[in-house]
């Protein structure tokens, strides 16, 4: 029997109206196979609920499986496995409904929406599902919003992110789309064997999303390219074939001898090929640890919303020297808590950096953190008491911060901790009432016999400009370190020139006037005057400058501790108050990390004078005898005369002085006159913007108070000019780089969306201080005095005003809208331009 013939009785026995073989058709062509596969498939049944379809549905499971099981170490548990899983079923379970009904692509779009919606909640979003099933507003929200969001928030988090359940919706949405794209090509496409492509991408992107930490890398990639292959050249094959297929029975013998021949030789190759790959790849490859993008993206916190907590030492110190802060349990003996650590200075303010070289990254942290840093591993638990912030407190190196109470949701989900400074914070902000426990590993503190012995380690840290240094701290520095050249031997001797020469006061009672800040002028003043007068801000700002200008690395450190005079009893808990406030210096020791180095002198410091030469006695004066005595009559004479000239000099004395004390007063009244009028004129103008009646009023003043500064010392900013650009004019004449991000920070509020709170308005008029003592420190202390009584601001201020009411005159003339402040920002009333009172 010919195949020709076959096909002919087949063609003859086909029932009316089922496809037979084609007129013209090539001898031996089946009757129900058309010259092309996609064409047999159209007409035909679906792929999907063929074996091909099965087979393929098996492959794919167990090459997304393999890719799962990447997710491990970065979740940190099995949690992952139910988003993960449910969603390679859901994106098969779509992608083969639409290949069965024949859908077209937004259909099947639409359907894997809704699917992803509906069955989120159960999925990947439990907790904020109905019944831990049907989903809620929050689950809509959330799984639209962590579609977005979520893949940032996911490499910028700290594993393990079990403590993270909303960063569920990534393996749940990533494995669905995966498996949805690869069903669908495989299950329709004419060339199924491009589904691998996509099923490889996820594999990839799942590594991506990971740590260094590998899950079975060896097991994953066997199971990923063996399976994808072999499955790969199945279908190719089987598409080639399905194309050419007769049906005697010798062709079939043959096709199935040829299906065994390839599938045995490519499994000879892929297990040639895999041997080799795990033996010899570990010894070819370079012993480097593996790519991840959370070791390369920079997180999205921005700390310039945040004010540096060390502008508020002296509040805590002065202020709230009793206030009950937070109470800490379970707290090691020795132990100093952490508030911030600081590592970048400005010349205005010591603060927190990110990003920088040393400073490490802040990213998003939660109830378990992986670290492998040594110590003994100790739990605290906090209250917040009088205590307001976002600065978290805690010590040692965290391995894992939860929270309770009302708040304990949104302060978790703004949680970030630095590794490398070692500081925590969270966005929402602490408040009284507020309670977490901290899980964190503390070694002891090193002795300085210890540190003596040791060497410094040489890490990066932040550089500070030169031109934002204070000038006296070279000299200083220099005084105090002698001649010594061990790097080790210059730091402590820094330490003891400070604690020796200097007087401990925050200016509370019974202590020397002690002004607060540790801005360049305040350091420079500190250093320059033989008494240094300060506290724990200014001896541990100035301590780190000066070794960080030596070539030491150090930063400083804000936080509290108990009196080491009366130091706490076993268990017995620590409750910070406004006097335990303190400020200390932190070095890096090789094989002991960073180490606090404190310099806060003694509080019964004082200078002693130099001892005066001691006086030698005169001799004994002889005196002269005595006259003899008169008659009564001449010494009753005598003395009238003697009154006489007595009364007669007191009428001349009294009468000399009132003449002499109203010729003088006068011309000096005329001469300090205006002199009183303007600094009481500049004193009031300052505290009518500081006390205006808009908060966003406050920040522009205080904006004005730095132009109107530069003005006075004869770099007066042109009229017009927006902030920024006066800024760039200060910043060039002056070198005071820190006047630009004063700008921006003033456009940002004024500008805002929202009302400035008082807690910024102070921290922004900090740094107005700050820029204006700066600017003044630049120049001698005769421009400083004749900056101090010119009038160029007042008159700046007088043009300005005049300038405004032209440009209204001619608006009025004109008939048209003035570019004013409130055309410009409606709502804010303020304007960048600079001429605006």
């Amino acid at each position: 029997m010919s195949a020709t013939g076959t096909t002919t009785r087949g063609s003859r026995r086909a029932p009316s109206g089922q496809p037979g073989t084609p007129s013209g058709a090539p001898s031996g062509t089946s009757s129900g196979t058309s010259r092309r596969g996609t064409t047999r498939l159209r007409e035909g049944r679906p792929r999907a609920l063929t074996a091909l379809g099965a087979v393929d549905a098996v492959a794919l499971v167990v090459v997304l499986g393999a890719t799962v099981v990447g997710f491990a170490p970065v979740w940190g548990s099995t949690g992952y496995l139910l988003p993960a899983v449910g969603g390679v079923v859901v994106g098969l379970g779509v992608a083969w409904l639409g290949a069965w009904r024949r859908w077209p692509a937004v259909t099947v779009l639409a359907v894997a929406v809704v699917a992803y919606v509906l069955l989120g909640g159960v999925l990947a979003l439990p907790a904020d599902a109905i019944g831990g099933v049907l989903p809620s507003l929050d689950t809509v929200r959330n799984l639209l919003l962590g579609s977005v969001t979520g893949w940032k928030e996911f490499v910028t988090t700290v594993p393990p992110l079990h403590s993270f359940p909303e960063l569920a919706v990534v393996p749940y949405l990533l494995m669905m789309v995966t498996a949805l794209v690869a069903g669908s090509i495989a299950w329709r496409a004419k060339h199924a064997a491009w589904a691998l492509v996509p099923l490889v991408v996820t594999f990839v992107g799942v590594i991506l999303l990971g740590t260094v930490i590998a899950a079975y890398p060896v097991v994953q990639g066997l199971v990923v390219g063996i399976v994808g292959l072999l499955w790969a050249s199945w279908r190719v094959t089987a598409a080639r074939l399905g194309a050419h297929q007769v049906t005697t029975e010798a062709s079939k013998a043959a096709t199935r001898r040829l299906w065994w021949h390839r599938v045995r030789a490519g499994a000879a190759m892929l297990a040639v090929g895999a041997v080799a790959a795990a033996f010899g790849g570990p010894a070819l490859l370079p012993d480097a640890p593996r790519t991840v993008l959370r070791e390369t993206v920079v997180p999205p916190l921005d700390l310039h919303e945040y004010v540096s907590p060390l502008t508020a030492f002296r509040k805590y110190a002065k202020d709230m020297k009793e206030a009950e802060l937070f109470t800490v349990r379970g707290l090691p003996a020795g132990t100093k808590v952490r508030l911030a650590t600081l590592d970048a200075y400005n010349g205005v303010v010591y603060d927190a950096s990110s990003g920088l070289p040393g400073s490490g990254v802040y990213t998003r942290a939660g109830e378990e953190i992986a670290t492998v840093a040594p110590g003994t591993e100790a739990t605290l638990d906090v209250v917040v008491g009088d205590y307001a912030g976002v600065w978290v407190p805690e010590t040692g190196t965290l391995a894992g911060i939860s929270y309770t109470g009302s708040r304990a949701r949104e302060l978790a989900e703004g949680t970030y901790y630095n590794a490398t400074t070692g500081t925590a914070l969270t966005t929402a902000g602490l408040r009284p009432g507020d309670t977490y426990t901290v899980a964190t590993r503390v070694t002891p503190e090193p002795t300085e016999e210890d540190l003596r012995a040791g060497a410094i380690d040489q890490v990066p840290v932040p550089p500070t400009p030169k031109g934002l240094l204070p000038v006296s701290l070279a000299g200083k520095g220099a005084q105090f370190m002698g001649e010594e050249t061990d790097p080790v031997d210059q730091l402590f001797a820094l330490r003891d020139g400070l604690v020796a020469s200097g007087i401990f006061s925050s200016g509370l009672d019974n202590q020397p006037p002690s002004r607060p800040g540790h801005s360049a002028e305040r350091i420079d003043t500190l250093l320059a005057d033989d008494e240094m007068v300060g506290d724990d801000e200014q001896f541990a700002v100035a301590l780190a400058l000066m070794a960080n200008q030596a070539g030491i690395p150090a930063r400083v450190v804000m936080g509290f501790y108990p009196d080491e005079k009366n130091p706490l009893e076993p268990g017995e808990p620590f409750t910070a108050t406004g006097a335990d406030v303190h400020a200390w210096a932190e070095v890096p020791f090789v094989g002991y990390g960073w180490v606090p180095i404190t310099a806060i002198p003694d509080e019964d410091n004082k200078i002693q004078p130099e001892p005066k030469s001691l006086q030698v006695p005169k001799p004994p004066v002889l005196e002269d005898p005595e006259p003899p005595e008169e008659p009564a009559e001449a010494e009753a004479g005598k003395v009238d005369d003697e009154d006489k000239e007595k009364a007669d000099s007191d009428g001349f004395d009294w009468g000399t002085v009132l003449i002499i004390g109203v010729a003088v007063a006068v011309p000096l009244a005329l001469i300090a006159l205006p002199i009183v009028l303007i600094l009481a004129y500049k004193s009031r103008r300052r505290a009518r913007r500081r006390a205006a009646e808009r908060p966003v009023d406050r920040v522009s003043g205080g904006w004005r108070e730095v132009l109107d500064a530069a003005t006075d010392l004869g770099t007066p900013v042109p009229s017009g000019s927006t902030r920024r650009e006066g800024a760039g004019v200060i910043a060039q004449t002056f070198g005071a780089t820190t006047t630009i991000p004063l700008a921006h920070r003033a456009d940002a509020t004024v500008f805002g969306a929202g009302e400035p709170t008082e807690q910024e308005i102070e921290a922004f008029w900090a740094d107005v201080d700050g820029v204006v003592g700066g600017l003044r420190s630049s120049v001698n202390r005769r421009a400083r005095i004749r900056a101090a009584l010119s009038t160029r601001s007042l008159r700046s201020a007088r043009s300005a005003g005049r300038a405004g009411t032209r440009r209204l005159t001619s608006w009025l003339r004109r008939g048209s809208t003035p570019t004013t402040t409130s055309s410009r920002n409606p709502t804010k009333g303020s304007s960048t331009k600079q001429g605006e009172k």
